[in-house]
Parts: structure tokens; sequence; C-alpha cells
């Protein structure tokens, strides 16, 4: 489902993914967005390579810290942002609608689990 949405909308379930972890406000360190989606920082630079070409986003020197570089979304890069998030919170609902409340706590209740294990495993 993520991936039919991604290709009408000219982006990637990759790019989808990094764009929501992109603050829309103030932009995001590059350096904090790789650890949010547990990707590999040279992953993540091909990634955003291609959100900069397409034009979603620009790139800044941090005003705090002239040594990082922070990732701004652009106005395209925030309606294809808008996009993936609608787009995974209607997953999210035909999921819950197709299970009982008891499984779909279950299924929360696990997936903290799963990613605890995975934060624990990042340390």
């Amino acid at each position: 489902m993520y991936n039919q949405k991604a290709v009408q909308e000219d982006i990637t379930t990759s790019i989808g993914f990094v764009l929501i972890n992109i603050n829309s406000k103030d932009g995001t360190p590059a350096t904090k967005i790789a650890p949010m989606m547990g990707l590999e920082s040279r992953s993540l630079t091909r990634v955003l390579k291609t959100m900069e070409q397409k034009g979603l986003i620009v790139k800044f020197a941090d005003s705090f810290d002239k040594r990082s570089v922070r990732i701004c979304l652009t106005e395209k890069g925030r309606q294809k942002k808008a996009i993936s998030i609608e787009t995974v919170m209607d997953f999210n609902h035909k999921v819950k609608q197709a299970l009982s409340e008891e499984e779909w706590d279950s299924f929360f209740s696990i997936f903290q689990k799963i990613d605890q294990v995975i934060a624990n495993e990042l340390k």
C-alpha cells in the first residue's frame, strides 16, 4: 500500500518516512534522522540527495552548530509529508478496523517491545 501511494506521488516509501521524520517548522539535524529510522548514515545520504534533487528539502548550516547540517522541508516537501502522514494514518485505520480491540492492544504491546529491543541494540 505504501509503495503504491509513493509511486503515485513520485516518491519512494523511504522518502515518505524521511519526510515524516523532518520537523516542518525548524527542520531537523541530518545526524538525528538516520537513528530515528534505523538507517545507516550513508543510506540516508543517498535518500537526502534524491530528496534534494526532487525539490523536497533544502540543507542549511545549523545556526547553533556550524558543523551540523539541518534538513528543512520545501513547500513541495511539506505537501508530500502531509500525504505520507495521511497514507500511514489511513493504513493504521484500516488495520484497526480489521482487528478486535484485544488484537489491536496486543499488536501495539508487541510493537512497543520490538521497538524497545531495537532501541537497546542501537545503544
